[in-house]
């Protein structure tokens, strides 16, 4: 049995479509591919189990549509497994038709939060034959696989599927896998170069990983994460260190970005740096990952910094406390200050990530969150930040409660607008162009006087020169990205 795993090539004028390993959609004018983990792990675990797997990322790999049709036909694979993501689903339901008429012998199963939430929806606006719900896409494909097959009699759990014309509802998914079971990811066989160009990280050759799935809070409303994993857990040390090690050994690798929600803190963390440290490895890689507000200590930090840590990526989110309540974000704006104060004495960088339009912010609100946003960043306290759109993914909280309240600027089924190009939701006295225009204000930042001064005063290396004049170019695609 052959199995392709990757994404179709998908297209706009507004750009190029992110969808592999982001938690939120956008089109960027100035892409650069994330892999994408899960994926990469379910591409290996069915090598392992003796199926064919090809790999294709039709995105990243820059295909035509023509380009896309002639790979299938040479592969001619039994199945076709992909991830997709709300503002596209429409789009998605169309490939898939157009794919099965082309190719009618080939099974196509469609994965990812929108369908989580949905599954019957794709399942009657196209001519899908598998729709995956949970996270776990590398044990729940190997299980549809050996199903298919029939090496076994009951179809696995989290899974629906025709019949009959009749949609089936395998029933309701457990995610009780064992992490430290999956072998580590093969990265020929996922093609890893398409995906090391992310300008965030300055060391190359760089790899994406996955400690934990996905976040130990997974509370916060907004998040679609949580529709995929409802229960948090996490690889053994011991398991996470042997992968870094056979990235080091294998592939030279300079940089890791470990892409876990949060990654793990308390013992587990603590056992982590001492093993970076006594296995060496905190000497041949720099490695980074999300990190809550308020979850470490000075001591923490410190320990990271001594491990090879490089940089944290913080959800800072809002600078209103009414906001951050609303959100369950668990945080007081006194840990954001004391967050970036301790890391930065530890020598790490902070990315901070925020958001802006919420219905229940005025602009004056998200002004604040614009100074508080500056003030870290030109006082040396953060140094780099992200900023999008409030965007309520349907299956989340958040979304549940727009609903309830008629918060939505437009129809909740026009899902192709949900792609941060506009508000989604009515804000307190704002319109459309405020919202957009303090996104990319808030980027801006980037280009002060005081911003550039603090970078310029940390150049310490040729990298860090491309490393920062990459990031400038980011920030002119950023400023483009938010014009609908």
């Amino acid at each position: 049995m052959k199995i392709i795993i990757g994404y179709p090539p998908t297209f706009s004028k507004k750009g190029v479509a992110l969808l592999s390993q982001n938690r939120q959609f956008q089109w960027f004018s100035n892409p650069s591919y994330m892999f994408p983990v899960i994926l990469g792990s379910a591409a290996t675990l069915l090598k392992k189990n003796n199926y064919e797997v090809c790999w294709l990322d039709a995105i990243a790999e820059k295909l035509s549509w023509k380009e896309f049709l002639s790979r299938i036909e040479k592969e001619n694979p039994d199945l076709f497994a992909f991830e997709t993501k709300t503002p596209v689903i429409k789009q998605h339901w169309k490939i898939i038709n157009a794919l099965k008429e082309k190719f009618p012998r080939m099974k196509i199963a469609l994965l990812g939060d929108h369908t989580t939430s949905f599954p019957e929806e794709s399942m009657k606006n196209s001519k899908v034959d598998f729709v995956l719900c949970g996270g776990d896409f590398d044990f729940s494909l190997l299980e549809l696989c050996s199903w298919i097959k029939k090496k076994s009699k009951n179809c696995p759990k989290g899974i629906y599927y025709r019949k009959n014309d009749r949609i089936i509802n395998s029933g309701k998914i457990i995610l009780k896998h064992n992490l430290d079971e999956l072998p580590f990811i093969d990265r020929e066989l996922t093609k890893w170069g398409l995906y090391e160009k992310e300008y965030n990280l300055q060391g190359k050759p760089f790899f994406y990983i996955m400690s934990g799935r996905d976040c130990w809070w997974g509370k916060c409303k907004f998040c679609a994460w949580p529709i995929l994993f409802p229960c948090f857990r996490v690889r053994s040390v011991e398991n996470v260190l042997n992968e870094i090690g056979i990235l080091i050994e294998k592939y030279n690798a300079k940089e890791i970005f470990d892409d876990s929600g949060t990654l793990m803190t308390g013992k587990w963390l603590k056992d982590l740096c001492e093993g970076l440290i006594k296995r060496g490895y905190s000497r041949k890689i720099k490695y980074s990952c999300n990190m809550r507000f308020g979850a470490l200590n000075q001591e923490e930090f410190d320990l990271m910094k001594k491990a090879g840590f490089r940089l944290l990526k913080f959800g800072l989110e809002s600078a209103n406390q009414k906001t951050l309540d609303r959100l369950n974000k668990g945080i007081k704006i006194k840990d954001i200050f004391e967050g970036c104060r301790m890391a930065k004495k530890a020598g790490l960088t902070v990315h901070l990530t925020m958001i802006v339009g919420y219905p229940w912010e005025t602009k004056e609100d998200a002004l604040r969150t614009f100074q508080l946003a500056k003030k870290l960043m030109q006082s040396g306290k953060a140094d780099l930040l992200q900023a999008t759109v409030l965007v309520p993914y349907p299956g989340t909280p958040l979304w549940k409660e727009a609903k309830e309240n008629k918060w939505f600027l437009f129809n909740p089924l026009e899902y192709e607008r949900y792609d941060m190009r506009e508000p989604v939701l009515r804000t307190e006295n704002s319109d459309a162009r405020d919202v957009a225009g303090i996104c990319s204000r808030i980027y801006t930042i980037f280009l002060t006087p005081a911003y550039i001064f603090q970078r310029a005063r940390n150049i310490r290396s040729w990298n860090d020169f491309k490393f920062n004049f990459k990031g400038i170019k980011a920030v002119f695609g950023h400023l483009k990205d938010f014009v609908k």
